[in-house]
């Protein structure tokens, strides 16, 4: 069973996909987040930092609508436009997360969408 998540408190799908989805398991699936502010529908920011800021806070965002933090998430992939900016967006990265951390995978992409510098998606569990 596929339950589809959506809150205001991040951007929303631009295309056929959910903000996230739960299964029946309490497996939480989040999209790749762009880091769109959702109260401006603008990007948050110009630097990687900002950027990975917002992304990350989108993924808070849907997470607490269904009563869920950031000690949830299991895994994450973070898309980097340039791999270069890998340390500055793991400094803002490491400050959502506390204990032990999710596990990640990184990769630099060729382009990502409306030319944002970085895109996150997440896997939680209500567990």
């Amino acid at each position: 069973m596929k339950t589809e998540i959506k809150t205001n408190k991040a951007p929303a799908a631009i295309g056929p996909y959910s903000q996230a989805t739960m299964n029946g398991a309490g497996l939480v699936f989040v999209s790749g987040q762009l880091p769109i502010d959702p109260a401006t529908g603008e990007f948050a920011g110009a630097d990687i930092a900002a950027q990975t800021r917002q992304s990350l806070e989108n993924i808070r965002g849907i997470l607490a609508s269904q009563g869920l933090g950031m000690e949830h998430v299991l895994k994450t992939t973070v898309l980097l436009q340039d791999i270069g900016d890998f340390g500055a967006m793991n400094q803002v990265y490491a400050t959502f997360f506390e204990g032990v951390c999710p596990a990640r995978a990184a990769f630099q992409v060729a382009a990502l969408p409306k030319g944002a510098l970085v895109e996150i998606e997440a896997i939680a569990s209500r567990e």
